[in-house]
C-alpha cells in the first residue's frame, strides 16, 4: 500500500465490536493494516484489485474468513471500475481478476468458496444478455449491484455465522477455565466477533471464568500482536508465552482446553491451521486436554478427502530470518517456512461451526452440518 492512501477515518478500534478487518465502500476496499498492530493503529485504501490481491499476499488481511471476504470486496471493485462495453468484455475481465485473487493465498478454502459465489452471480446477472452494449442497457449497474449485495451477504453472514458458532463452543467451556489459543483467530480474521476468540467472548458473556494463554505464533507474532491486542481490548484476562512454552504449563495443569481455527478443514476432519497449531495438538493429546476447532461450514472442503490434499503455503525466508526487519539468524541459512501445518482428525476433540458442534467420525458429522445448512436455505423465513 502506498502510504499516500493510509487512512484513520473507521470507528476507533478500541470498541471489539466495531473492529474491521475490511471494509467495503464505494470505490475502494479499506483495511485495518495488521502488519503494524499493536503499535499503529491504521487503515489503508485499495483502490484497484491488484492493491487488494497484495493486502492479501503482505498479511495487511489475513485469517481465512477475513480473506475470503476480502476477496469478494475486491470483486465488488472491479466491477464498479470496469470499463467495458459488453457482458462479454465485463466477464473476461472479471473472470481475470479473479484469478488474480485466487493466486494470492492457496491455503484458505474461503476464498474460493467466495470467489465461485461471485462469479456465479455475475454469470447469472448477465446471462442471455449476449452482445448488448452498455450504451442499450442497464446491465453494468444491474450486475454491479447484485455483486455487491452479495459481497455483503458473504461478509454480514460470516459475523452473524460467527456469533453462533461461538454461542455453541462456549457450552463446551466450564465455568472456570484457562485456556490455550495459537495464533489469532477473532475478529480481526473474520467478518467480526471472531471464531476462536469467539468462544472465548462468549464464554464470558455467558458470566464464566476464562483466562487465556496467547501462544506468540513464530514467525510473524500474530497472537502475541494480534490475539494479545484483540483480548486487551476485551479485558479478558490473558498471559502472553512463546510457542516452546505450550506443554510446561499444560505439565502443570494450568491449562484446561485448546482452541484454535482453521484455514481449511477437510472432510475427514484433518484441519489445517497456522503452523504450529499441530505441536500443540499433540502436546495437549499428551496430557489428555480437549482441542476444539472453531471454524465456519465455509471453511470445510468436502472435496478434499484428508489433509493430504490440502496444499501448504510455503512463504518468504526473511519472515524468519528477519521478521519486522529484526535480523535473528546469519545470512546463508536455508530456511523453510510452511505457513500452516495439518493436524490430524484423531487429536481434534470437536470441530465448533455456525450450524453446530460436529464430533467423530466427522465424515458423517460435517456432511449432516452441511445437510442441515441447506435445509435452512431452503426454508423460507418466517417472523
Amino acid at each position: 500500500m502506498r502510504e499516500d492512501e493510509r487512512v484513520a477515518d473507521l470507528p476507533a478500534a478500541r470498541n471489539p465490536d466495531k473492529v474491521r478487518a475490511v471494509e467495503l465502500r464505494e470505490r475502494e476496499v479499506v483495511f485495518l493494516d495488521q502488519t503494524r498492530l499493536p503499535g499503529r493503529v491504521e487503515y489503508v485504501r485499495a483502490l484497484s484489485v491488484e492493491e487488494v490481491a497484495r493486502a492479501i499476499e503482505t498479511m495487511v488481511v489475513r485469517g481465512a474468513p477475513a480473506i475470503g471476504i476480502t476477496g469478494a470486496f475486491g470483486l465488488v471493485l472491479q466491477a464498479a471500475l470496469s470499463a467495458a462495453r459488453t457482458p462479454e468484455g465485463f466477464l473476461r475481465e472479471f473472470e481475470a481478476a479473479a484469478g488474480r485473487l485466487a493466486r494470492t493465498r492457496p491455503t484458505a478454502v474461503n476464498l474460493f468458496w467466495a470467489l465461485e459465489r461471485m462469479r456465479r452471480v455475475a454469470g447469472d446477472t448477465l446471462a442471455g444478455r449476449t452482445g448488448c452494449p452498455v450504451s442499450t442497457g442497464k446491465w453494468l449497474p444491474e450486475v454491479i449491484d447484485k455483486l455487491r449485495a452479495e459481497a455483503l451477504d458473504i461478509a454480514g453472514a460470516d459475523e452473524r455465522g460467527n456469533r453462533r458458532l461461538s454461542w455453541f463452543g462456549q457450552d463446551l467451556l466450564p465455568q472456570k477455565c484457562c485456556v490455550l489459543t495459537h495464533c489469532n483467530a477473532g475478529a480481526l480474521a473474520t467478518g467480526g466477533y471472531g471464531t476462536a476468540l469467539g468462544i472465548i467472548r462468549a464464554a464470558v458473556e455467558a458470566g464464566k471464568e476464562v483466562s487465556v494463554f496467547v501462544d506468540e505464533t513464530r514467525p510473524l507474532w500474530q497472537g502475541a500482536r494480534l490475539t494479545a491486542w484483540e483480548l486487551l481490548q476485551e479485558g479478558i484476562p490473558a498471559t502472553l508465552i512463546t510457542d516452546n512454552m505450550a506443554g510446561h504449563f499444560m505439565a502443570r495443569g494450568e491449562v484446561d482446553a485448546v482452541i484454535f481455527g482453521a484455514d481449511r478443514i477437510a472432510a475427514n476432519g484433518d484441519v489445517a491451521n497456522k503452523i504450529g497449531s499441530y505441536s500443540v495438538a499433540v502436546l495437549a493429546h499428551a496430557h489428555g486436554l480437549p482441542v476444539y476447532c472453531a471454524a465456519p461450514l465455509s471453511t470445510v472442503d468436502l472435496d478434499t478427502l484428508s489433509g493430504a490434499g490440502i496444499v501448504i503455503e510455503e512463504r518468504s525466508a526473511e519472515e524468519v530470518t528477519r521478521p519486522y526487519g529484526l535480523e535473528v539468524a546469519p545470512d546463508g541459512i536455508a530456511v523453510a517456512n510452511p505457513a500452516f501445518d495439518v493436524t490430524p482428525a484423531r487429536l481434534i476433540t470437536a470441530i465448533v461451526t455456525d450450524q453446530g458442534v460436529a464430533l467423530p467420525p466427522y465424515e458423517q458429522s460435517l456432511s449432516a452440518l452441511f445437510a442441515r445448512a441447506e435445509r435452512e436455505r431452503r426454508t423460507p423465513e418466517r417472523d
